[in-house]
Protein backbone atom coordinates (compact mmCIF):
# COMPACT_ATOMS: atom_id res chain seq x y z
CA UNK A 1 0.00 0.00 0.00
CA UNK A 2 1.90 3.33 -0.98
CA UNK A 3 0.24 6.90 -0.52
CA UNK A 4 -3.03 6.16 -2.55
CA UNK A 5 -6.03 6.57 -0.54
CA UNK A 6 -7.07 4.29 2.57
CA UNK A 7 -9.07 4.54 5.81
CA UNK A 8 -7.53 5.11 9.00
CA UNK A 9 -9.14 5.33 12.62
CA UNK A 10 -7.57 7.66 15.47
CA UNK A 11 -8.19 6.52 19.37
CA UNK A 12 -7.24 8.39 22.07
CA UNK A 13 -7.16 10.93 19.15
CA UNK A 14 -5.87 13.98 21.36
CA UNK A 15 -6.05 17.10 19.04
CA UNK A 16 -4.77 15.01 15.99
CA UNK A 17 -1.23 14.86 15.34
CA UNK A 18 -2.05 10.89 13.85
CA UNK A 19 -4.72 12.34 11.81
CA UNK A 20 -2.59 15.28 10.26
CA UNK A 21 -0.38 12.58 9.67
CA UNK A 22 -2.27 9.93 7.83
CA UNK A 23 -4.18 12.62 6.07
CA UNK A 24 -1.07 14.01 4.87
CA UNK A 25 -0.31 10.45 3.59
CA UNK A 26 -3.71 10.75 1.53
CA UNK A 27 -6.05 8.74 4.07
CA UNK A 28 -8.98 9.27 5.38
CA UNK A 29 -10.58 9.28 9.28
CA UNK A 30 -13.38 7.26 9.40
CA UNK A 31 -13.84 7.18 12.99
CA UNK A 32 -11.82 9.15 16.19
CA UNK A 33 -12.10 8.68 19.77
CA UNK A 34 -10.89 10.58 22.88
CA UNK A 35 -12.50 10.74 26.32
CA UNK A 36 -11.25 14.91 26.86
CA UNK A 37 -14.14 17.36 25.99
CA UNK A 38 -11.53 20.19 24.87
CA UNK A 39 -8.99 18.27 23.22
CA UNK A 40 -12.65 16.99 21.17
CA UNK A 41 -13.88 20.50 20.81
CA UNK A 42 -10.53 21.20 19.04
CA UNK A 43 -10.19 17.86 16.95
CA UNK A 44 -13.40 18.91 15.81
CA UNK A 45 -13.12 22.84 15.09
CA UNK A 46 -9.95 21.07 12.63
CA UNK A 47 -11.28 18.17 11.12
CA UNK A 48 -14.67 18.43 11.23
CA UNK A 49 -15.17 15.19 12.67
CA UNK A 50 -16.86 14.75 16.23
CA UNK A 51 -14.40 12.47 18.27
CA UNK A 52 -16.67 9.72 20.07
CA UNK A 53 -15.82 9.53 24.19
CA UNK A 54 -15.22 6.82 26.70
CA UNK A 55 -13.07 3.95 24.00
CA UNK A 56 -13.95 0.95 26.68
CA UNK A 57 -17.65 1.90 26.45
CA UNK A 58 -17.55 2.00 22.28
CA UNK A 59 -18.40 -1.67 20.71
CA UNK A 60 -15.99 -2.96 18.57
CA UNK A 61 -18.54 -3.71 16.09
CA UNK A 62 -20.26 0.05 15.59
CA UNK A 63 -16.45 1.06 14.80
CA UNK A 64 -16.31 1.44 10.62
CA UNK A 65 -13.85 -0.66 8.72
CA UNK A 66 -10.65 0.60 8.43
CA UNK A 67 -7.17 -0.33 6.47
CA UNK A 68 -4.65 1.38 9.45
CA UNK A 69 -5.50 1.99 13.48
CA UNK A 70 -3.58 4.69 15.19
CA UNK A 71 -3.72 5.21 18.94
CA UNK A 72 -1.31 7.31 20.79
CA UNK A 73 -2.62 5.17 24.23
CA UNK A 74 -2.50 6.96 27.31
CA UNK A 75 1.36 7.32 28.60
CA UNK A 76 0.56 8.02 32.37
CA UNK A 77 0.66 4.36 33.49
CA UNK A 78 4.32 3.65 32.17
CA UNK A 79 5.54 7.55 32.03
CA UNK A 80 8.55 8.51 34.41
CA UNK A 81 6.48 11.24 35.72
CA UNK A 82 3.41 8.81 36.30
CA UNK A 83 3.34 6.25 39.15
CA UNK A 84 4.79 3.82 36.37
CA UNK A 85 1.84 0.91 37.25
CA UNK A 86 2.12 -0.44 33.87
CA UNK A 87 -0.28 -2.91 32.12
CA UNK A 88 -1.59 -3.05 35.66
CA UNK A 89 -2.68 0.14 36.04
CA UNK A 90 -6.10 1.07 34.69
CA UNK A 91 -4.91 2.91 32.07
CA UNK A 92 -2.30 0.42 30.99
CA UNK A 93 -5.50 -1.28 30.29
CA UNK A 94 -6.63 0.40 27.96
CA UNK A 95 -3.79 -0.93 25.68
CA UNK A 96 -6.61 -4.18 25.49
CA UNK A 97 -9.06 -1.92 24.24
CA UNK A 98 -6.37 -1.59 20.99
CA UNK A 99 -6.42 -4.94 20.75
CA UNK A 100 -10.48 -5.79 20.85
CA UNK A 101 -10.98 -3.36 18.13
CA UNK A 102 -8.01 -5.17 15.81
CA UNK A 103 -9.01 -8.01 16.47
CA UNK A 104 -12.72 -7.79 15.34
CA UNK A 105 -11.62 -5.83 12.22
CA UNK A 106 -8.18 -7.14 11.25
CA UNK A 107 -6.94 -3.49 9.65
CA UNK A 108 -3.65 -3.82 7.80
CA UNK A 109 -1.79 -1.86 9.84
CA UNK A 110 -1.40 -0.39 13.51
CA UNK A 111 1.07 2.49 14.71
CA UNK A 112 1.24 2.94 17.94
CA UNK A 113 2.49 5.36 20.41
CA UNK A 114 3.87 5.82 23.49
CA UNK A 115 6.83 7.38 26.33
CA UNK A 116 10.07 6.19 25.93
CA UNK A 117 9.78 4.29 29.36
CA UNK A 118 7.23 2.04 27.69
CA UNK A 119 10.42 0.24 26.41
CA UNK A 120 11.83 -0.91 29.68
CA UNK A 121 9.13 -0.83 31.92
CA UNK A 122 9.06 -3.63 34.78
CA UNK A 123 12.24 -4.91 33.16
CA UNK A 124 10.97 -5.34 29.49
CA UNK A 125 8.13 -7.30 30.61
CA UNK A 126 5.61 -4.85 29.47
CA UNK A 127 6.76 -4.54 26.15
CA UNK A 128 6.75 -8.43 26.17
CA UNK A 129 3.09 -8.57 26.57
CA UNK A 130 2.43 -5.89 24.53
CA UNK A 131 4.28 -7.82 21.75
CA UNK A 132 2.70 -11.41 22.64
CA UNK A 133 -0.55 -9.55 22.37
CA UNK A 134 -0.29 -8.11 18.79
CA UNK A 135 1.50 -11.32 17.80
CA UNK A 136 -1.62 -13.29 19.08
CA UNK A 137 -4.44 -11.60 17.01
CA UNK A 138 -1.95 -11.78 13.90
CA UNK A 139 0.50 -9.39 13.96
CA UNK A 140 3.83 -8.99 13.13
CA UNK A 141 5.89 -6.07 14.73
CA UNK A 142 9.28 -5.74 15.71
CA UNK A 143 11.23 -7.41 18.33
CA UNK A 144 11.83 -4.50 20.31
CA UNK A 145 9.86 -0.82 19.32
CA UNK A 146 11.52 2.14 18.14
CA UNK A 147 12.65 5.41 19.78
CA UNK A 148 12.61 8.00 18.20
CA UNK A 149 12.92 12.10 18.97
CA UNK A 150 11.78 14.96 16.89
CA UNK A 151 15.11 16.44 17.15
CA UNK A 152 16.68 13.41 15.31
CA UNK A 153 15.32 15.22 12.13
CA UNK A 154 15.96 18.77 13.14
CA UNK A 155 12.82 19.59 14.40
CA UNK A 156 14.30 21.21 17.92
CA UNK A 157 12.54 19.51 20.54
CA UNK A 158 14.00 16.41 22.59
CA UNK A 159 11.16 14.04 22.62
CA UNK A 160 12.12 10.30 23.14
CA UNK A 161 9.05 8.22 21.94
CA UNK A 162 8.04 5.05 21.38
CA UNK A 163 6.41 4.00 18.41
CA UNK A 164 4.90 0.88 17.85
CA UNK A 165 4.63 -0.52 14.17
CA UNK A 166 2.20 -3.53 13.22
CA UNK A 167 1.32 -5.23 9.93
CA UNK A 168 -0.68 -8.23 9.63
CA UNK A 169 0.84 -11.33 9.23
CA UNK A 170 -0.58 -12.06 5.85
CA UNK A 171 0.66 -9.66 4.19
CA UNK A 172 4.64 -9.96 5.67
CA UNK A 173 7.06 -9.29 7.24
CA UNK A 174 7.90 -5.31 8.17
CA UNK A 175 10.88 -4.06 6.49
CA UNK A 176 13.74 -2.84 9.57
CA UNK A 177 13.66 1.19 10.08
CA UNK A 178 17.10 1.96 9.70
CA UNK A 179 18.48 5.52 10.99
CA UNK A 180 21.94 5.77 11.72
CA UNK A 181 22.02 8.53 14.86
CA UNK A 182 25.13 10.05 13.28
CA UNK A 183 23.06 11.18 10.99
CA UNK A 184 21.19 13.23 13.51
CA UNK A 185 20.52 16.92 12.03
CA UNK A 186 21.35 20.27 14.00
CA UNK A 187 18.54 22.46 15.14
CA UNK A 188 17.99 25.44 15.67
CA UNK A 189 15.07 27.21 17.98
CA UNK A 190 15.01 29.96 15.66
CA UNK A 191 12.86 27.31 13.22
CA UNK A 192 9.86 27.35 15.22
CA UNK A 193 10.14 30.55 17.04
CA UNK A 194 8.05 33.62 16.55
CA UNK A 195 9.88 37.45 17.24
CA UNK A 196 7.66 38.96 20.14
CA UNK A 197 6.12 42.00 17.84
CA UNK A 198 4.37 39.06 15.99
CA UNK A 199 2.98 37.15 18.64
CA UNK A 200 -0.45 38.53 19.47
CA UNK A 201 -1.15 39.31 23.55
CA UNK A 202 2.29 38.71 23.86
CA UNK A 203 2.23 39.94 27.68
CA UNK A 204 1.00 36.63 28.56
CA UNK A 205 4.51 35.25 27.63
CA UNK A 206 6.51 37.63 28.73
CA UNK A 207 8.27 37.15 32.36
CA UNK A 208 6.57 38.74 35.26
CA UNK A 209 9.30 41.47 36.86
CA UNK A 210 9.47 38.94 39.95
CA UNK A 211 10.95 36.22 37.31
CA UNK A 212 13.33 38.27 35.69
CA UNK A 213 14.91 38.87 39.42
CA UNK A 214 14.56 35.61 39.99
CA UNK A 215 16.63 34.27 36.96
CA UNK A 216 19.08 37.70 37.81
CA UNK A 217 19.89 36.07 40.74
CA UNK A 218 20.73 32.76 39.58
CA UNK A 219 22.56 34.77 36.74
CA UNK A 220 24.92 36.53 39.41
CA UNK A 221 25.25 33.05 41.37
CA UNK A 222 26.31 31.52 37.39
CA UNK A 223 29.04 34.14 37.10
CA UNK A 224 30.51 33.47 40.69
CA UNK A 225 30.48 29.83 39.87
CA UNK A 226 31.42 29.90 36.21
CA UNK A 227 34.91 28.65 36.64
CA UNK A 228 33.34 25.15 38.57
CA UNK A 229 29.48 25.25 37.49
CA UNK A 230 28.04 22.06 39.30
CA UNK A 231 26.42 19.23 37.77
CA UNK A 232 24.38 18.37 40.59
CA UNK A 233 21.37 19.83 42.12
CA UNK A 234 21.81 22.90 43.47
CA UNK A 235 20.27 23.18 46.91
CA UNK A 236 20.80 26.49 49.12
CA UNK A 237 19.54 25.64 51.98
CA UNK A 238 22.65 23.32 52.68
CA UNK A 239 24.65 26.86 52.00
CA UNK A 240 25.93 26.53 55.51
CA UNK A 241 29.35 25.76 57.76
CA UNK A 242 27.07 23.43 59.48
CA UNK A 243 28.35 19.71 58.30
CA UNK A 244 24.69 18.32 59.84
CA UNK A 245 27.07 14.62 60.43
CA UNK A 246 24.48 13.54 63.18
CA UNK A 247 21.48 14.90 61.02
CA UNK A 248 22.68 12.83 58.05
CA UNK A 249 22.40 9.48 59.26
CA UNK A 250 18.72 8.75 57.78
CA UNK A 251 18.78 10.51 55.04
CA UNK A 252 19.37 8.03 52.30
CA UNK A 253 22.85 8.43 50.66
CA UNK A 254 22.22 9.66 47.31
CA UNK A 255 20.90 12.64 49.01
CA UNK A 256 23.93 13.08 51.72
CA UNK A 257 26.21 12.51 48.62
CA UNK A 258 24.56 15.78 46.84
CA UNK A 259 23.84 17.87 50.65
CA UNK A 260 27.77 17.31 50.86
CA UNK A 261 28.28 18.28 47.17
CA UNK A 262 26.40 22.03 48.05
CA UNK A 263 28.13 22.20 51.75
CA UNK A 264 31.82 21.62 49.64
CA UNK A 265 30.91 24.49 46.64
CA UNK A 266 29.69 26.89 49.45
CA UNK A 267 32.62 26.94 51.35
CA UNK A 268 35.19 26.30 48.18
CA UNK A 269 33.28 30.54 47.82
CA UNK A 270 32.42 30.89 50.84
CA UNK A 271 32.62 34.73 51.19
CA UNK A 272 30.95 35.35 47.52
CA UNK A 273 28.42 33.14 47.97
CA UNK A 274 27.37 34.26 51.77
CA UNK A 275 26.90 37.41 49.94
CA UNK A 276 24.95 36.25 47.46
CA UNK A 277 22.34 34.05 49.09
CA UNK A 278 21.63 37.19 51.58
CA UNK A 279 20.87 39.40 48.25
CA UNK A 280 19.04 36.05 47.24
CA UNK A 281 16.84 36.27 49.93
CA UNK A 282 15.84 39.31 49.72
CA UNK A 283 13.55 38.20 46.41
CA UNK A 284 10.52 37.14 47.60
CA UNK A 285 10.06 34.67 45.34
CA UNK A 286 13.60 32.84 46.36
CA UNK A 287 12.37 29.76 48.53
CA UNK A 288 11.65 26.09 47.83
CA UNK A 289 11.75 24.58 44.64
CA UNK A 290 13.07 28.53 43.24
CA UNK A 291 16.12 28.57 45.75
CA UNK A 292 17.29 25.19 43.83
CA UNK A 293 18.78 25.31 40.47
CA UNK A 294 19.94 22.45 38.13
CA UNK A 295 22.86 23.15 35.12
CA UNK A 296 22.11 21.10 31.93
CA UNK A 297 23.82 23.41 29.80
CA UNK A 298 27.30 21.90 29.54
CA UNK A 299 31.09 23.08 30.16
CA UNK A 300 32.20 26.16 29.31
CA UNK A 301 29.28 28.06 28.35
CA UNK A 302 29.49 31.67 26.63
CA UNK A 303 27.67 34.45 27.70
CA UNK A 304 25.18 34.11 30.71
CA UNK A 305 22.04 32.55 31.51
CA UNK A 306 20.27 34.45 29.50
CA UNK A 307 21.40 32.53 26.26
CA UNK A 308 19.44 29.76 27.49
CA UNK A 309 16.41 28.00 27.36
CA UNK A 310 14.96 27.51 30.99
CA UNK A 311 12.20 26.00 32.59
CA UNK A 312 11.10 26.54 36.36
CA UNK A 313 10.48 22.84 37.81
CA UNK A 314 9.87 21.16 41.23
CA UNK A 315 13.49 20.74 41.22
CA UNK A 316 14.31 24.35 40.78
CA UNK A 317 15.31 26.54 37.80
CA UNK A 318 16.94 23.88 34.96
CA UNK A 319 19.13 25.84 32.75
CA UNK A 320 19.94 24.24 29.19
CA UNK A 321 21.69 24.88 25.73
CA UNK A 322 20.00 27.18 23.09
CA UNK A 323 19.85 23.95 21.53
CA UNK A 324 16.43 22.32 21.32
CA UNK A 325 13.72 22.50 23.83
CA UNK A 326 13.04 20.30 26.60
CA UNK A 327 10.10 17.37 25.56
CA UNK A 328 6.87 19.36 26.00
CA UNK A 329 4.96 18.26 29.04
CA UNK A 330 1.73 17.78 30.24
CA UNK A 331 1.75 19.93 33.26
CA UNK A 332 2.82 23.79 32.65
CA UNK A 333 6.44 23.72 32.74
CA UNK A 334 6.38 25.94 29.75
CA UNK A 335 10.17 26.58 28.23
CA UNK A 336 11.60 29.73 28.83
CA UNK A 337 13.25 31.14 26.00
CA UNK A 338 15.98 33.20 27.87
CA UNK A 339 17.30 35.77 24.54
CA UNK A 340 13.54 36.41 24.51
CA UNK A 341 12.77 36.77 28.00
CA UNK A 342 9.54 35.25 28.15
CA UNK A 343 7.90 31.15 27.41
CA UNK A 344 7.00 29.66 24.56
CA UNK A 345 3.56 30.40 22.87
CA UNK A 346 1.02 27.70 22.24
CA UNK A 347 1.58 28.39 18.61
CA UNK A 348 5.48 27.95 19.16
CA UNK A 349 4.41 24.37 21.07
CA UNK A 350 2.44 23.45 18.01
CA UNK A 351 5.19 23.73 16.24
CA UNK A 352 7.33 21.40 18.08
CA UNK A 353 5.06 19.40 17.99
CA UNK A 354 4.50 19.62 13.96
CA UNK A 355 1.18 20.93 13.99
CA UNK A 356 0.77 23.37 10.92
CA UNK A 357 -0.07 27.09 11.34
CA UNK A 358 -3.70 27.04 10.52
CA UNK A 359 -4.10 24.57 13.07
CA UNK A 360 -6.52 25.92 15.39
CA UNK A 361 -5.53 26.29 19.41
CA UNK A 362 -8.02 25.95 22.48
CA UNK A 363 -8.25 29.79 23.30
CA UNK A 364 -7.45 28.51 26.99
CA UNK A 365 -3.51 28.52 27.20
CA UNK A 366 -3.27 26.17 29.50
CA UNK A 367 -5.44 23.67 28.22
CA UNK A 368 -3.56 24.28 24.87
CA UNK A 369 0.00 23.61 26.27
CA UNK A 370 -1.36 20.30 28.19
CA UNK A 371 -3.09 19.23 24.21
CA UNK A 372 0.51 19.49 22.76
CA UNK A 373 2.08 18.03 25.79
CA UNK A 374 -0.04 14.92 24.75
CA UNK A 375 0.11 14.90 21.33
CA UNK A 376 2.37 12.78 18.59
CA UNK A 377 4.56 14.75 16.92
CA UNK A 378 2.83 14.41 13.83
CA UNK A 379 6.01 14.58 11.27
CA UNK A 380 7.03 11.38 13.46
CA UNK A 381 3.83 9.45 13.13
CA UNK A 382 3.56 10.85 9.28
CA UNK A 383 7.13 9.00 9.30
CA UNK A 384 6.84 5.87 10.68
CA UNK A 385 3.28 5.57 8.59
CA UNK A 386 5.12 6.04 5.37
CA UNK A 387 7.08 3.34 6.70
CA UNK A 388 4.96 0.80 7.67
CA UNK A 389 3.00 1.62 4.38
CA UNK A 390 5.61 1.09 1.95
CA UNK A 391 6.15 5.18 1.17
CA UNK A 392 10.03 4.83 0.83
CA UNK A 393 9.86 8.47 -1.42
CA UNK A 394 7.77 9.96 1.87
CA UNK A 395 10.37 8.44 4.40
CA UNK A 396 12.98 9.53 2.26
CA UNK A 397 11.54 13.31 1.95
CA UNK A 398 11.16 13.29 5.57
CA UNK A 399 14.75 12.30 6.42
CA UNK A 400 16.50 14.67 4.45
CA UNK A 401 14.72 17.72 6.49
Amino acid sequence: MKSSSFSFIDLFAGVGGFHLAMTNLGGSCVFASEIDAAARMVYNINFGIVPEGDITKIDEKQIPPHDVLCAGFPCQSFSKAGNRGGINDPRGTLFFDIVRIAKYHKPKYLLLENVRNLAGHDNGNTWKTIKYNLELIGYNCPGLPLIFSPHYIGIPQFRERVFILCKRMDLGRIEPFVFDKKDIAECDIDSILIENPAIKNIAKYMLKKEETALIGIWNDFFEICRDKLPGFPVWTEYFTDALYDGDLDNIPKWKRTFIQKNQDLFLSKRSQLETWLANAKKNSLFYGAKAKFEWQAGKNPDGDIWNTIMQFRPSGLRVKKPTYFPALVAITQTSIVGRLRRRISPREAARLQSFPDDFITHPDDRKAYKQFGNAVNAKLAELFAAHLMGNTERVNEILSH
